[in-house]
């Protein structure tokens, strides 16, 4: 069973223990403002071999190496102006640059699933500290079972991969609460590949044109996050419930009339006030303890397209779709 390091009464011994393990080639939970992360070396081929195990991940499913700050990301990747300027604007932050691989860099190729880019993250806080003092970048997926919902505190991740993983670093529930937003430049256009927690609307602004969602001709999986069926809890689930069946679960937004909610087998709302960064903080959190209510589906009330809400949005229709 994994043992648990509380950070915030025991950081140094955090970082000391951590990049023991990581040295020794194993993974760690790893908090971040996003979601917490299944870390490794992404230098070294059987650590990130031991994500995908430990996830039960497909190989072809490209990692996010997380950097320490600007500087570590550039002796790894080849920045573009534009990029330059989004990642001294977001980071660190919940922002993912694919940007072309350096030729020397020691990313592992196994950590790229083989592709010529890599999408690179700088964290807030603690997680970017102990990147620093490990001295090399770390691949870190969510810290879940591939395909099911992301972990947002230490016990959502003891309760999924505790027995396959030694260490499990806490620092409470996550702040942002779903994934990062991943970003390309590429041809000179700015491509949303997975919309997460910075607003598109920030890149935007700060990018000064537009971000293209991916059409029909860009489906290949360059990044983590594009799975048709992804985030998905036990339950069915289903979107733009106006009623609740006997026995749903329903998860709601806001104020929005829903009828037969008296017949549910649970009832939890995103954020009563309509407010986005609170439902994105809750989303994973809340599907879980739907799930856990014993109800063969989750019923999702509308919630807005746009801000974080397209994420939000991104994250619940991958978790309704078709389950292979």
């Amino acid at each position: 069973m994994a043992r648990h390091i509380d950070i915030g009464t025991n950081e140094e011994t955090a970082i000391v223990e951590a990049c023991k393990v990581l040295s020794d080639g194993f993974p760690i939970a790893l908090p971040t403002e996003t979601v917490y992360g299944l870390a490794a070396d992404a230098t070294n081929p059987l650590a990130i071999t031991r994500i995908y195990e430990t996830k039960g991940r497909p190989r072809f499913n490209p990692l996010i190496a997380h950097m320490s700050g600007l500087e570590m990301a550039e002796r790894h990747a080849i920045f573009d102006p534009l990029s330059r300027r989004l990642a001294e604007a977001f980071w660190p932050g919940p922002l993912t640059l694919v940007l072309p691989l350096r030729s020397d860099s020691a990313i592992h190729a196994l950590a790229t699933a083989g592709l010529d880019s890599v999408g690179i993250r700088v964290p807030v806080g603690f997680a970017g500290r102990l990147i620093g003092a490990f001295g090399r970048p770390l691949a870190a997926p969510s810290a879940n079972t591939s395909g099911k919902v992301s972990s947002t505190t230490a016990e959502h991740v003891a309760d999924d991969l505790g027995e396959k993983i030694p260490l499990i670093l806490d620092a409470g529930a996550s702040a942002v609460g779903v994934e990062s937003t991943i970003v390309k430049i590429e041809d000179g256009e700015l491509r949303l590949l997975r919309p997460g927690g910075l607003a598109a609307e920030e890149i935007e602004r700060v990018a000064g044109r537009k971000l293209l969602r991916n059409g029909a001709g860009k489906a290949a999986i360059e990044a983590p996050g594009m799975l048709a069926s992804h985030y998905a809890p036990g339950a069915a689930v289903r979107l733009n419930a106006t009623e609740v069946n006997a026995g749903e679960a329903l998860i709601r937004f806001g104020d929005a009339p829903v009828s037969g909610v008296e017949a549910a087998a649970a009832v939890l709302n995103l954020s009563p006030g309509g407010d986005l960064s609170e439902a994105a903080t809750n989303l994973f959190d809340f599907m879980k303890k739907a799930d856990a209510s014993g109800a063969a589906t989750i019923a999702f009330s509308a919630i807005p397209e746009e801000g974080l809400g397209e994420a939000i949005n991104d994250r619940l229709r991958r978790a309704a779709a078709p389950r292979e």
